[in-house]
């Protein structure tokens, strides 16, 4: 049996782990929560690459990973490659946001972008965009809006303050410039945002898409891991570890993902 490490700022990232839970169930998936020092959106590349490294060596060296999924756009952008020059002989898959995916599914051209300002100001994300636009067979406008406060909501399970911020962020997003194509397709730019998608995807109206990155990061896990398809395996309970309330993890694994499963504390 492979065990995987899955490692985020705080709780969005069980969007990608309910993601790997269904294409990997024969797989034991360490599951930790940067919670103490979420969210990382907000943070400095240097705390945020600091922090993903103290817990990555945790995982690897307490729980004796065999790969690791980053399940935070942020630590992905400011520190994967970094991580992967000190474990190279370690699968790493990092999510980034779901630019390409959504280009592909966009009509118009007109692609919104929600993510934290850390990932919007990353010298990772500005290639991957700029990559896209100067390749794409037709014109692409990605409208990008950094949401502070947004995931930092989201992992309380603040209610009132992720209605509000979701549609102020919204409304900025779909006041298009004049002559700018219409906005059509919505990339949910941090892990935390799918638990807010009912909402967003509310403000926004019927006639956008909204894309995340959950799937294919647990695709290319498996990919990366040489398992099969659909293996039949039966289903492994995950390893939850918070550095912040280990409740307020299971909490949410139970809410989000309708997992019983107890969380421990991360020595982090």
């Amino acid at each position: 049996m492979k065990t995987v490490g899955v490692f985020d700022s705080g709780v969005g990232g069980l969007s990608v782990l309910r993601a790997l839970l269904a294409e990997l169930p024969g797989t034991r998936f360490v599951y930790a929560a940067d919670s103490a020092h979420a969210p990382y959106g907000e943070r400095t590349a240097q705390d945020v690459s600091a922090r993903t490294h103290r817990i990555t060596a945790q995982l690897r060296e307490q729980h004796g990973i065999d790969a690791l999924v980053v399940a935070c756009n942020t630590a992905t952008a400011h520190a994967i490659d970094d991580l992967r020059k000190a474990y190279p002989e370690m699968p790493i898959v990092g999510v980034e946001p779901a630019l390409k995916p959504a280009a592909a599914l966009s009509r118009s051209g007109g692609i919104g972008v929600l993510a934290t300002r850390g990932t919007l100001q990353s010298a990772r994300f500005a290639q991957l965009r700029d990559r896209l636009v100067a390749t794409a067979p037709r014109p692409l406008q990605f409208s990008c809006q950094p949401c502070d406060g947004l995931a930092a909501a989201i992992e309380r399970h603040d209610l009132p303050t992720i209605e509000a911020l979701g549609t102020r962020y919204v409304q900025a997003l779909l006041q298009s410039p004049h002559g700018s194509p219409p906005i059509d397709t919505l990339v949910l730019g941090c892990t935390h945002y799918p638990f807010a998608a009912e909402l967003l995807g509310r403000l926004c109206g019927p006639d956008v898409t909204l894309v995340d990155t959950g799937v294919p990061v647990a695709r290319r896990t498996r990919e990366v891991l040489g398992l099969p398809v659909h293996s039949g395996a039966p289903a492994v309970p995950p390893v939850l570890l918070s550095s912040g309330q280990p409740s307020a993890l299971a909490d949410a694994a139970r809410r989000w993902l309708g997992l019983g499963v107890q969380a421990r504390a991360l020595a982090a």
